[in-house]
């Protein structure tokens, strides 16, 4: 006896957890033919399996060797009465069509059913389509001339945790190093520049704080406005050598607490370290240009909001003291190094990250305020959202639209003695954007 096995193997195509499913047709026929066919929707043969008919192709085959074998004894009227076994009914034209036919149709309506649902489709993982991934750039800019970057996917939250609300945010300095006395009038002008009895030209440093102060904490106190340098402390013998990490900064701090220059002042109180360019410190020039965090009491004996900020004249002006100084690999077609407002690269180019540090410090001061992100070892905070930023139209390395005064000297902040400026601009919570007192109208 002849068989003809067809055996198809049907891989499903569709999205829900991929099965196999089987299905097997035997064939009884005289046709010579035995395959075993490994078949997808995307591959489907229009001929399963055809051979040319044989003479004896509708002659009844013999009984299968399961079937009792017929009685010779029988008469012919009882066996016309009996009715016969499938195996033993007389194999006709039409059954065998029959036999062949219809799984054909079976498997043709699957193969229809499916390539119809999911050959169109493109599978992906996003359920939300229209949310944008938060770490590329905005469909569209804000269309108002006062801020820019503006996007509603910055998820900046409260964290229940402190700000600096008490009148004056007293700041103690630690000139560590060999500091020029213009150098430390400069920064300490720019500190005095921020509290809002400063007379200063518009644009000014007071005005820029005011953002800053918009952060309140869970009581609505917001960030105070007012700042006095309390306290300042030099320790030009370089205590704890030219090398210092993320943890001997906290040596310094003790060092200058105990020495009783400096109070403490866990509730008030900011510890800004300011190292000399002749200083290097962990992760300088590398990944960060400052930094802050708070003390550690098995370090200082107390845990006190502290900032750090490096000056970068002579390691790294590029990256720390941009755009008062580029990269080399900008010099043949970007944009030129800008001039600084008061003829300093390295200190004019710090005042920028002191600014950044101070206004992180004041509305995160314990790292547990305001910030984005579910990460608090690595979170981003309201000067990180601006990073670059300092005028109207900035943004893809664009620093955006700033002022020259007459020697060319660039600024976006004016303050105390005529001093100017140029600092980056703050993430504002009640526009959700990047903001400051610079921006065209």
């Amino acid at each position: 006896m002849f068989k003809s096995i067809i055996k198809v193997k049907y891989k499903s195509h569709f999205t829900q957890p991929q099965t196999n499913r089987a299905f097997n047709f035997q064939l009884v026929s005289k046709v010579k033919c035995a395959h075993t066919l490994q078949l997808s929707p995307a591959h489907f043969p229009p001929i399963l399996c055809f051979s040319p008919p044989h003479p004896s192709l509708f002659t009844p085959p013999p009984p299968l060797l399961s079937s009792p074998p017929p009685n010779p004894s029988s008469s012919s009227s009882s066996s016309s009465t009996t009715p016969l076994k499938m195996s033993q009914r007389p194999y006709s034209p039409l059954s065998f069509c029959c036999a062949l036919f219809i799984p054909l149709l079976f498997i043709h309506h699957v193969y229809a059913s499916t390539s119809s649902t999911s050959s169109p489709q493109v599978q992906t993982l996003n359920t939300k389509p229209d949310i944008i991934n938060p770490k590329l750039p905005p469909r569209t800019l804000s269309s108002s001339k006062k801020f820019e970057g503006s996007s509603d996917l910055v998820h900046l939250r409260y964290h229940m945790g402190p700000v600096l609300s008490s009148a004056p945010i007293n700041i103690y300095l630690i000139w560590y190093g060999r500091w020029a006395n213009s150098q430390k009038l400069l920064i300490k002008d720019f500190i005095n520049s921020i509290s809002p009895s400063t007379v200063a030209a518009k644009p000014s440093v007071s005005d820029w704080w005011r953002t800053v102060s918009l952060y309140t904490d869970q009581t609505g106190a917001n960030v105070s406005r007012s700042m006095l340098i309390a306290g300042e402390y030099a320790d030009s013998a370089y205590s704890h050598g030219t090398g210092l990490t993320r943890l001997t900064i906290q040596q310094v701090i003790a060092s200058a607490v105990r020495s009783a220059p400096f109070p403490v002042d866990h509730k008030n109180g900011i510890y800004l370290i300011l190292t000399s360019q002749d200083v290097t410190m962990q992760d300088f020039c590398r990944a960060v240009c400052g930094f802050h965090y708070f003390t550690f009491p098995s370090m200082v004996g107390y845990t006190l909001p502290y900032a750090w900020v490096g000056n970068s004249g002579k390691q790294c002006p590029e990256v720390c003291a941009y755009p008062f100084a580029v990269p080399g690999y900008m010099g043949g077609g970007g944009p030129g190094a800008l001039k600084p407002p008061n003829g300093d690269v390295g200190v004019d180019g710090m005042i920028s990250v002191i600014g950044h540090e101070l206004a992180e410090l004041s509305s995160n001061p314990l790292v547990n305020a305001w910030y984005a992100g579910e990460d608090p070892t690595a979170p981003t905070e309201i000067g990180d959202l601006c990073e670059g930023l300092y005028g109207t139209g900035g943004g893809g390395g664009y620093i955006g639209q700033v002022m020259r005064d007459r020697k060319g000297k660039t600024f976006n902040l004016n303050g105390r003695r005529g001093r100017k400026f140029l600092v980056q601009w703050i993430w504002s919570p009640e526009l959700k954007a990047c903001a400051g007192p610079n921006a065209l109208d």
